[in-house]
């Protein structure tokens, strides 16, 4: 703070000899950090007349940068502020600019998606076994209940909620802990990395409420699927068979 630097223009001026490139004294009255790397590492800032004078401009600005209130709205949006300011005139987006690490993103978004969605599946299996382990464990019980009256269609039911409750329960739980976890890392920013090699300070957390949902949707959906084949064997349990040495 406080120092003195030395920028320098390639836009230089012209001699008889060479093209001699301008320079400029600026005083250091602010230091900023972004938390992305490749900002912090190549921008500078200043007003707007220093600015002119360094690149030897006239009373006009070469870049107007907008900010819109739908980051997701950029393209949209440059599209119609290129048409407003007619031919001459070009827009780039932040996703343009920034398309290798989106791309990297997505890609790391996919793998995660498979990840997680194996471990639903593994859990899956868990219910799988348990509800199998419990109807060949209480056949003896499924039998008098339906020699009692009981339907095919209660006793699916009733195995089949079993499943569902497991996987409404753990997926509730999961739901508590990531958000929990996603809102203390992005509040104190428990995971640092080196902001040199991965262009950012900190690991980003962003819990979006669509993504719990779609998720919880999804976990529930494989815990049914799970349920059906344990489910459909209790209903179809024979009484006569079970009960006929009893």
């Amino acid at each position: 703070m406080g120092d003195t630097i030395l920028i320098t223009s390639p836009q230089g001026y012209l001699t008889p000899l060479e093209v001699v490139p301008k320079f400029r004294h600026f005083r250091v009255v602010g230091v900023f950090d972004s938390g992305f790397y490749d900002f912090d590492a190549t921008w500078a800032f200043t007003n707007l007349p220093a600015a002119q004078r360094l690149f030897d401009l006239a009373d006009v600005a070469s870049v107007i940068e907008f900010k819109v209130d739908d980051i997701y709205r950029a393209p949209l949006v440059a599209e119609q502020i290129r048409e407003a300011a007619g031919k001459g005139f070009e827009t780039t987006t932040w996703m343009e600019q920034n398309r290798s690490l989106l791309s990297a993103l997505r890609l790391e978004r996919l793998v995660t998606i498979l990840t997680i969605g194996l471990i639903v599946v593994v859990a899956a299996l868990n219910i799988f076994i348990t509800l199998a382990m419990m109807v060949m464990e209480k056949n003896r019980d499924i039998a008098v209940l339906m020699s009692m009256g009981a339907r095919k269609r209660q006793v699916w039911a009733v195995f089949t909620l079993h499943g569902l409750l497991i996987g409404a329960f753990g997926s509730l739980l999961g739901l508590i802990l990531g958000y929990g976890t996603s809102w203390l890392g992005g509040r104190y920013k428990l995971v640092p990395l080196q902001a040199d090699v991965y262009a950012l300070a900190s690991v980003p957390f962003h819990a979006r409420p669509w993504d719990g949902v779609w998720i919880t949707l999804a976990a529930l959906s494989i815990s049914f699927l799970a349920t059906l084949y344990p489910s459909l064997s209790a209903a179809r349990l024979d009484p006569v068979e079970i009960l006929r040495y009893e």
